[in-house]
């Protein structure tokens, strides 16, 4: 036998038995009782400083609270910019990203996400005496939207021609004008719009048919499958408790400006039917 083989090999076999396994960032969390949670700095409903107590509130807020509480320990709201969603939590300065986090390719190549809590959708509305039906009635048709945004991809993804501006009250005043056929954004804000034109202007309808799907989900970095198995279980634990849809109808339900009823369930993302985004 060749000792000095044996040896090497039963030192390296100890040295591995000694090295304790890479630290799951739950084990953090509950180590230091805090969970830190990157939300919108200013995005109305979703998270934005109270103009009354300049404290963080809104949906996503108080769904990483009600995250926070389930775990025990509690909530630190790190407000951030729309493009720093992925960085922060990529980059290990929070613990999980709840902020309106739609999943796309590129960004489930950067970070883990959890099972969606609902399934944001790219909406198209048109005046209420237009004929189209379904969203194939409008290839080749121009459609207003934010300039760069999702919104602005779904169009060409059903082969229409964008319109494009720099903020959503231009292109629905476009449609208003006659100077596009439609107009695209998400569900919230075209149902604000719809609502909004029953009274005031043209009045419009929104096409039952999405143009776009997108899942919503809770971001946190890879390779922390502890992690992310208790924050899958969580949500599907207050999505049974009705505790989403009670956080929903605060800030986004009937009773709101948006009067929007959330109908999804916790599922993952396996599940659901849609193509992602790139």
């Amino acid at each position: 036998m060749n000792w000095k083989c044996f040896t090497l090999t039963a030192i390296l076999a100890g040295t591995a038995l000694a090295t304790p396994a890479a630290a799951d960032q739950l084990d953090t969390i509950m180590s230091n009782k805090v969970l830190r949670c990157a939300t919108f700095a200013d995005v109305v409903p979703f998270a934005a400083p109270d103009p009354k107590t300049r404290e963080m509130a809104g949906f996503d807020v108080d769904l990483c609270n009600a995250i926070a509480k389930e775990l025990g320990v509690k909530a630190e709201v790190k407000p951030v910019s729309v493009e720093a969603r992925v960085p922060e939590v990529k980059l290990g300065r929070v613990d999980i990203t709840v902020a309106n986090l739609a999943y796309t390719q590129s960004r489930a190549e950067q970070i883990q996400f959890s099972d969606p809590y609902y399934l944001a959708k790219e909406m198209l509305i048109v005046p209420v005496d237009d004929a189209g039906q379904k969203k194939a009635d409008y290839e080749g048709q121009r459609v207003a939207s934010t300039k760069g945004s999702t919104s602005e991809m779904s169009i060409k993804l059903n082969k229409s021609d964008p319109l494009t501006f720099q903020d959503t009250a231009s292109a629905y005043l476009a449609v208003q004008q006659g100077k596009a056929r439609g107009m695209v954004a998400n569900t919230m804000t075209t149902t604000k719009f719809v609502n909004e034109s029953k009274t005031k202007g043209k009045p419009m309808r929104m096409i039952e048919e999405p143009m776009l799907y997108q899942p919503i989900g809770i971001g946190m970095a890879k390779d922390n499958p502890a992690l992310t198995a208790k924050i899958n279980e969580v949500l599907k634990k207050l999505d049974a408790d009705g505790e989403i849809n009670k956080i929903w109808d605060k800030w986004l339900g009937p009773n709101t400006e948006y009067k929007m009823t959330r109908t999804d369930k916790v599922v993952p993302l396996s599940e659901l039917k849609f193509d992602p985004i790139p």
